[in-house]
């Protein structure tokens, strides 16, 4: 039986190895988990792996708040020391952090295989740094599991074809965890306890450095906010890095944000908003999983096949744009009948699929 190890450090990564963690158990594979602490604060990180019920890692390598270069630097010595020591049968790494980037060098250069969960997305914006570290991270992987038929599609015009690597379209692990976790959110959900429901929601996060680096975007953005938050409440869980720079830049909110959440309260604010509003990949996607239409505050995005089936917008950081589309989308209702990310049951043909290495 394989011994597979898992590298994670983002809440997204925390969230899809809850899904493939139980997977694995179900096939009694031996599973070790690590966490490289890109993610540290109590409410983005401790809190799912408790929420969710994730093993709790063998190894916390507590590598943070670095730049991005030395941040994969450190991470990549650390977790090959971790592989030399657990030697594992496969390293599994989910998305395109600088997590995702360094665990599939190590596992790279010692010759061990390299599995990438959520291969072949593309943004087609080498500026971002999350599609430098996925066109890296899906060149050396040698199993390649697919999320979407675009995905793959993608995957195949940039010649994977002809490298020696299996490509598996298993669907989008995060719907699995979309469909198993929403039957029981409402119980553990604690966020509309001291969440008042007087208004129309609006779900947003802002984190991006794109974004939050570019005080113009930044400005822009926030005063498309400010400006809705006299109709909507404005539910925006403060990422710790955004909510330094809202404090060094003295930018003044019509609406009061609130601390990060766990995935519970984001799957009951993702039921009970009127739309989103975000920068997050991850969250595009949880909006459409739960019918709701979202607004993307970047100039591209990886999940185009929701904007081509007209559930996500791309509208950038011009504040007008942002008003004009929310205006746009007010009244609107869609049907949500199609299923671009499979029928739930990506951690299963993933662990199957793992289990024959």
């Amino acid at each position: 039986m394989p011994k597979i190890l898992t590298v994670v450090g983002a809440r997204p990564q925390f969230v899809k190895a809850a899904a493939l963690s139980r997977a694995l158990n179900n096939y009694l594979m031996e599973e070790v988990l690590v966490h490289t602490g890109q993610h540290f604060d109590e409410n983005m990180a401790e809190i799912f792996f408790r929420q969710m019920e994730i093993p709790e890692p063998k190894y916390n390598l507590g590598i943070h708040s670095l730049s991005h270069g030395a941040m994969t630097g450190r991470m990549l010595e650390a977790i090959e020391k971790v592989i030399l020591v657990e030697n594992p049968s496969v390293v599994v790494v989910f998305g395109d952090t600088n997590s995702t980037l360094a665990g599939a060098l190590a596992a790279s250069k010692l010759h061990i295989p390299v599995a990438h969960v959520e291969a072949g997305l593309r943004s087609f914006n080498m500026k971002m740094p999350e599609e430098v570290n996925r066109i890296l991270t899906d060149r050396i992987s040698d199993y390649l599991f697919v999320p979407t038929e675009t995905a793959e599609r993608n995957l195949l015009n940039e010649g994977f074809g002809k490298f020696d690597v299996q490509i598996e379209n298993t669907g989008d692990v995060m719907y699995d965890v979309a469909l198993f976790y929403s039957r029981i959110s409402a119980e553990r959900s604690v966020v509309f306890k001291v969440l008042p429901k007087d208004k129309p929601l609006i779900l947003s996060t802002l984190h991006r450095q794109e974004n939050t680096d570019n005080s113009n975007k930044l400005k822009s953005i926030l005063e498309a906010l400010n400006e809705l938050a006299a109709e909507y409440r404005i539910v925006l869980p403060l990422h710790p890095r955004t909510k330094k720079i809202l404090e060094q830049q003295k930018i003044k909110l019509n609406f009061d944000p609130i601390e990060p959440v766990g995935y519970f309260d984001m799957v009951e604010l993702l039921k009970n908003c009127s739309f989103v509003i975000t920068d997050s990949g991850g969250l595009q996607k949880e909006a459409y999983f739960f019918k709701k239409q979202c607004l993307v505050i970047r100039d591209e995005t990886e999940w185009t096949e929701l904007v081509g089936l007209g559930y996500n917008h791309i509208v950038g950081s011009e504040k007008q744009r942002i008003l004009e589309k929310a205006g746009a989308i007010k009244n609107t209702h869609l049907d949500f009948k199609e299923k671009p990310y499979g029928d739930g049951n990506a951690a299963e043909k993933i662990a199957a699929l793992l289990k024959e290495i």
